[in-house]
């Protein structure tokens, strides 16, 4: 499982903004953006200073990923792990 940031630059492309563009807008370092193209974490700080420069939402940039075929969830989780209040 993992977040991936194929959305951020398909969007950029849509918009004709290079990297070092995006960089410039939003403050973010070129490690960050690097790290966005390998689809690493990085800080939320980073996701809202991206989304405050392009003027979009954290889901217009980002998707999550399951990189697990179905039914090879980690041992002792369930979906309902995640449903508890």
């Amino acid at each position: 499982m993992r977040f991936s940031y194929n959305k951020l630059f398909k969007l950029l492309i849509d918009r004709n903004i290079k990297k070092k563009e995006l960089r410039e807008m939003s403050g973010v370092s070129a490690t960050s953006i690097a790290k966005l193209g390998t689809d690493a974490n990085v800080n939320t700080d980073v996701l809202l200073w991206i989304c405050n420069a392009l003027q979009c939402d954290v889901g217009d940039i980002m998707e999550f990923v399951n990189d697990e075929p179905a039914g090879n969830a980690k041992a002792g989780t369930t979906n309902n792990d995640f449903e508890k209040v």
